[in-house]
């Protein structure tokens, strides 16, 4: 079993290959924590394993000396096991910290990247993550994180297909809009008469 969900798997096609595979332990655990820096729900060590085309156990290897760095200096972020996969998390005691953040945040206008990419997840609700940055061209990781926390987003389950999550708008957004109801939004032909036609899901799809 130690090549399990190594090499060509799903995983590892699914984007350009990397020039360099990881070529020791370091190396190793720094791009499984790339990936997990992006990751919308906890990864297996398989699917680790496939994307970093390295073999199980050593990935599991990995994630271990991760663990063990965070923990014994006491980073602000922590490796968790969780529904049978890996993921980051902040660590509880510096909560209070993250809380101040968002809350200042909030405070904040949203920048251009922000309205962009609640526009397209309100007209295109429910949607993922990856389809988003599909749509925009760039990935929205951060930006999401910053419309889940104001409030104006909400995941609403996963796609069956891809297995990421689905986020919509939510009341507040509406509230904020001065909307009633979905239905009220504008068309966007008049707001993008370049984009006159071209079907979003096309533009997706070609990625």
């Amino acid at each position: 079993m130690t090549q399990h969900g190594v090499g060509t798997g799903n995983g590892a096609q699914s984007g350009a290959a990397p020039q360099q595979l990881p070529a020791d332990p370091a190396q190793l655990a720094a791009a499984i924590e790339a990936i997990l820096l992006v990751a919308e729900s906890p990864v297996s060590a398989t699917a680790l394993a496939a994307a970093v085309q390295q073999p199980v156990p050593d990935v599991r290897h990995a994630i271990e000396l991760l663990r063990l760095g965070y923990d014994e200096r006491q980073a602000g972020i922590e490796l968790r096991e969780v529904a049978g996969g890996v993921r980051l998390y902040t660590r509880p005691e510096y909560a209070p910290y993250v809380e101040m953040f968002v809350q200042d945040g909030q405070r904040s206008r949203l920048s251009q990247a922000g309205l962009e990419t609640l526009a397209v997840i309100a007209y295109k609700q429910p949607v993922t993550r990856a389809r988003v940055s599909a749509i925009r061209g760039v990935s929205v990781d951060g930006v999401v994180r910053t419309l889940l926390a104001r409030g104006l987003i909400v995941e609403v389950g996963t796609d069956p297909d891809t297995g990421g999550g689905l986020y919509r708008t939510t009341d507040l957004f509406l509230e904020k809009m001065g909307l009633q109801d979905l239905a009220q939004l504008p068309s966007l032909a008049p707001l993008l008469p370049d984009l006159d036609g071209l079907d979003l899901d096309e533009a997706y799809d070609r990625r």
